[in-house]
């Protein structure tokens, strides 16, 4: 099946929004359990966008933010970054660890990095979950990488590589709400445009 990179036909759209809706749906079910609280989720925005506009949807190229990237390996190629803003990474970090939280600074200590690598990693870990059985596709993750830092300077690392893939992200923006906040977060999903056509495959398109 060939992928058109500038058109995504609607029904083929809608299919990448249902993994994105089930991806939200495991993420908010592992961030309970992480933090042991109740964790609400609103209806998760799914984009395809030119990886060029992603910056402005994070908030701007200068917008500080804490990032988690993973490269793809297996059935589906590419990159895999989550994105979450900075008031969000270090409230979840706070309830995680169980402090109040009114220490707050742009500055993590090397354990809230630590904690904060592991939040990301079992969030991006409930996504990509999601697509593997929903597609019954291989997925194998490397190990991550974080980065704090400005949004146009984390998205940087990605597009080092991004000439080898398509010229499309899919973007899950998800919101969640626990008793203290909303929390929002960012999965940016970078597959090879063959990976594209491997997901829409498995899924009888």
């Amino acid at each position: 099946m060939q992928i058109k990179e500038d058109k995504i036909e609607e029904m083929e759209f809608d299919i990448l929004t249902e993994i994105g809706n089930i991806g939200a749906g495991n993420a908010t079910t592992a961030l309970a359990k992480l933090i042991n609280g109740r964790v609400d989720m609103y209806v998760p925005k799914v984009e395809l966008l030119a990886f060029k506009d992603l910056a402005e949807i994070l908030g701007g190229a200068e917008e500080l933010v804490a990032g988690i990237l993973l490269s793809l390996e297996g059935d589906i190629e590419g990159s895999m970054l989550f994105v979450l803003e900075n008031n969000a990474a270090h409230h979840l970090v706070h309830r995680l660890m169980g402090s109040d939280g009114s220490d707050v600074t742009d500055e993590f200590t090397e354990m809230e990095l630590s904690a904060l690598l592991e939040i990301g990693n079992i969030i991006a870990g409930a996504y990509l979950t999601a697509i593997s059985q929903l597609t019954n596709l291989s997925i194998i993750p490397t190990v991550p990488s974080l980065a704090v830092d400005m949004a146009g300077a984390i998205l940087s690392v990605p597009a080092i590589e991004f000439g080898k893939l398509g010229d499309k992200a899919l973007l899950i923006e998800s919101q969640f709400r626990d008793e203290e906040m909303d929390v929002c977060g960012y999965f940016i999903l970078i597959p090879t445009m063959e990976s594209y056509a491997h997901i829409l495959n498995s899924l009888g398109m």
